[in-house]
């Protein structure tokens, strides 16, 4: 029966880092993709309800642009609701509220070099 000396010795040791590193790799990802789609989660839940606000009788879209802002505020940061506009338009035939919120899509961590545009809107009621 032949011996052989020692050429497996290590290699436990190298393949546990690099299953490692593979493993945090993959969990940073995925953990990343999360943080991106509960950002996007919260613009759009935020536009929205900007644009009921904005929508109401004796409410002007300015309003929905400006409590769409607070709530991005209150739920992110202060950064995200750097640029949200309100304007009325028809959509479909439909007097609607149109709140955009364009917002920096975090790719490393809550940092971002590309944006993001989320829309709501809400049924304009007549004064």
């Amino acid at each position: 029966m032949r011996r052989w000396s020692g050429r497996d010795d290590g290699s436990a040791v190298v393949d546990a880092v690099l299953v490692g590193a593979l493993t945090t790799l993959l969990f940073a990802s995925v953990l990343q993709l999360g943080l991106a789609l509960h950002v996007r989660a919260t613009l759009i839940d935020c536009a929205a309800e900007g644009a009921r606000y904005g929508a109401l009788a004796d409410r002007e879209p300015g309003d929905g642009a400006a409590r769409a802002a607070d709530l991005i505020g209150m739920s992110l940061a202060s950064s995200y609701a750097q640029d949200v506009t309100a304007t009325r338009t028809v959509l479909d035939g439909l007097p609607v509220v149109e709140v955009q919120v364009t917002a920096p899509l975090p790719m490393l961590g809550m940092l971002g070099p590309t944006t993001l545009t989320v829309h709501g809107h809400a049924l304009a009621e007549e004064p």
